[in-house]
């Protein structure tokens, strides 16, 4: 977590499978810098976790009594808090009704702990942490609304990096990756520093965004 960041980030859990919110919470309560304020399980038991205030949200969308979409709104009136939300929904409508309705960041449930972690982080720090899968539903909305500019001086990949960006556009994980492309994942981990570097970003969901927008990266 920032330097800054002398008061732990309160983070905030809303999510009715009880195994996946004792496992996320666990994971909150292992991270220095981070403190657990309270949990939820549906919209009705969410009402009183949003007045008592959080610096980040982890929102599943799947709730018992609604879709957690509808409680963005309502977190974003009550401060400033970052919301990120955590689900098993990854389909392109779900993604891009969730993000315009002002949810902070995007990540599916397969995601491991330390992505989860670099997530609030992102979102602190004013980025916009989305699973590379939800990446390319949004650049597909970008797409329908405008040309993709082709332009000079776009940031070089090298064919390793591009492999990279395209494994994690079709969603394998840093491990997976490392297996198909026979590279440990220590070299993984090198290259991905270097995309991040090229493309300013913070996340594979971004890095994977911003380089089909600007050009460099393509799906076959």
């Amino acid at each position: 977590m920032s330097d800054k960041a002398l008061v732990p980030v309160r983070v905030a859990i809303i999510e009715d499978s009880p195994i996946v919110r004792e496992t996320l919470a666990e994971q909150i309560a292992a991270m220095e810098g981070l403190c657990l304020v309270g949990t939820a399980d549906s919209i009705s038991a969410a009402a009183g976790l949003i007045r008592a205030g959080a610096d980040v949200y982890l929102l599943d969308l799947g709730l018992p009594d609604g879709t957690g979409t509808a409680l963005i709104p309502h977190i974003k009136a009550a401060g400033d808090a970052k919301i990120i939300v955590l689900t098993s929904f990854g389909d392109r409508d779900t993604v891009v009704r969730t993000i315009e309705a002002g949810a902070d960041g995007y990540l599916l449930k397969d995601s491991a702990a330390g992505d989860i972690v670099d997530a609030i982080t992102s979102a602190l720090e004013g980025g916009a942490p989305i699973s590379a899968a939800a990446a390319v539903h949004l650049l597909d909305r970008l797409r329908a609304q405008m040309d993709v500019p082709e332009t000079d001086g776009r940031p070089k990949l090298s064919p390793r990096e591009t492999e990279l960006l395209q494994l994690f556009a079709k969603g394998y994980s840093y491990k997976e990756a490392a297996r198909i492309l026979t590279i440990s994942p220590l070299t993984v981990g090198n290259h991905v520093r270097s995309i991040y570097r090229k493309l300013d970003v913070h996340s594979r969901g971004e890095a994977v965004y911003e380089a089909m927008r600007l050009g460099t990266l393509k799906m076959n």
